[in-house]
């Protein structure tokens, strides 16, 4: 299984879940659809679904306790009775569940992934099979780059061009970035309001909570192309970059910017009930305020350091009104460096330093170093690898890394910009993300006792059509 259960204890005999058991108490309809269609009908053994009372097992603990008669998942809260589902789901293999008793916490509340559909918009099909993915692994955040230099997903109906003309470029890299080639094809794509809102809902039926993000102020490209006001009146015009890496074009820091700012954020916050927003912050150059008299007069009326110091003038304001809105801002932890407000989370990704940082400075934080949690890196330098972005990150290092005891969680990135189709995003996430499913739920590491429930869980990504990378030396296996 995997994650592991904190505890477990094996008993004689099996259960069989699909011979018509029929499934009681909250979330029965969702326990029928994940465990499968033979579930629900009439039989003498059943699966039995509490809520008891019982503060150990905090907001997410379950215990499973398993006969041949039936199998009874208790919970303190509606989301362990999830996650006590796909532990029965895992189990449940060629011959049975088996018999036994499961008690299981996780370590950490924050498990996430994040999923870029900026550089590559992605079918509503695609982010819904991978909600179930992650919820499979007991993650409990999809973390949604929606926004960027290369392309604008979100519907703000308030600013229109933002999709007519942000979410859509002329040509995309061929090859590796700094070979220079492009492929000549168009390419966009948008998501509407309703659209997103319906994967909330779905993701949120299943335990996963959706925190959405839009890029301020840099990697806004895609915005100033849509509407150029939002920049720098003596920049060029730019279009939406069809380039990898990072625009050098950043959001002026005039008022009109700052209401657009806002109003993004005032719509986000309809679609997307989460009580954490992600607000970029990261990779900012400052050029452009550098030579800006607008950002000079805005430097003197902040009584600000200098224009460098603009990023966390951003960042005040953006957190400052998500705050107003009953939400919490998350940002990368470029703004650990700029006097963030102390109820800002920092999503640390420049290096395991980052995150001593910014617990010293007293933050919440989210552990997600490239160095063990970019999943768009290459797992090999070898033969045969396609191309990515960097790396290598072997799954060796993925499992081995621990964040400590201190920070709110930790969480995997998948960005997207070498991972243009559904077959090559698999091959880099898994299973390096059963690697971060482990670190993330579980206290302790054993490869040893990974690798061997690795290639146990390896059938059930093959039953759900994931084109993971095999791992060395294990068969993959078709069934």
């Amino acid at each position: 299984m995997i994650p592991p259960a904190a505890s477990a204890r094996p008993a004689e005999g099996t259960f069989q879940p699909g011979v018509r058991a029929p499934v009681r108490g909250p979330h029965a309809a969702l326990a029928r659809e994940l465990l499968g269609p033979a579930t629900g009908g009439d039989a003498s053994g059943e699966i039995e679904l509490r809520l008891v009372s019982d503060p150990s097992l905090g907001a997410e603990g379950y215990t499973l306790a398993v006969t041949p008669e039936r199998a009874v998942i208790s919970a303190a809260d509606v989301a362990g009775l999830r996650w006590g589902v796909q532990t029965l789901r895992q189990l449940d293999g060629p011959d049975g569940v088996p018999c036994g008793t499961v008690r299981d916490i996780p370590r950490y509340a924050w498990r996430g992934v994040m999923i870029d559909v900026a550089r590559w918009w992605r079918p509503m099909s695609f982010l819904r099979s991978y909600v179930d993915l992650l919820a499979l692994h007991k993650f409990n955040v999809l973390h949604l780059h929606l926004t960027d230099d290369q392309g604008w997903r979100f519907e703000v109906r308030g600013h229109p061009r933002l999709t007519e003309v942000g979410a859509h470029r002329a040509e995309s890299p061929a090859g590796h970035a700094r070979e220079g080639r492009f492929d000549g094809t168009p390419h966009g794509g948008f998501y509407t309001q309703r659209e997103l809102r319906d994967l909330v809902a779905y993701a949120a039926a299943r335990g996963v909570n959706v925190v959405p993000e839009i890029e301020f102020p840099g990697h806004s490209q895609a915005a100033i192309a849509a509407y150029p006001w939002l920049g720098h009146p003596s920049a060029t015009p730019v279009r939406v970059r069809t380039s990898w890496g990072i625009s050098s074009h950043v959001l002026g820091v005039g008022d009109r910017a700052a209401g657009f700012a806002r109003d993004v954020l005032d719509e986000l916050c309809e679609v997307f009930p989460s009580p954490y927003v992600h607000i970029g912050g990261d990779e900012v150059r400052g050029a452009e305020w550098a030579a800006s008299a607008e950002a000079a007069r805005r430097v003197a009326s902040a009584g600000l350091d200098g224009p460098q110091a603009l990023l966390g003038w951003w960042g005040r304001l953006l957190a400052d009104h998500l705050r107003g809105l009953g939400r919490r801002a998350v940002a990368w932890d470029d703004m650990l460096d700029h006097d963030p407000p102390e109820d800002m989370v920092i999503m640390a990704w420049r290096g395991v330093d980052r995150i001593e940082a910014a617990l010293r400075a007293g933050h919440d934080v989210v552990a997600a170093p490239h160095t063990h949690t970019y999943l768009d890196y290459a797992e090999s330098d070898g033969p045969g690898e396609p191309v990515s972005i960097a790396g290598p990150l072997p799954l060796e290092t993925v499992y081995g890394y621990d964040a400590g005891e201190s920070v709110l969680g930790m969480q995997a990135q998948l960005w997207g910009e070498y991972l243009p189709t559904r077959d090559r995003f698999d091959y880099n996430a898994f299973p390096r993300l059963c690697a971060v499913a482990e670190a993330a739920w579980s206290a302790g590491r054993d490869l040893g006792g990974f690798t061997r429930r690795l290639a146990d869980h390896l059938p059930l990504l093959d039953r759900l059509g994931v084109a993971y990378r095999r791992p060395e030396g294990t068969a993959r296996v078709h069934l």
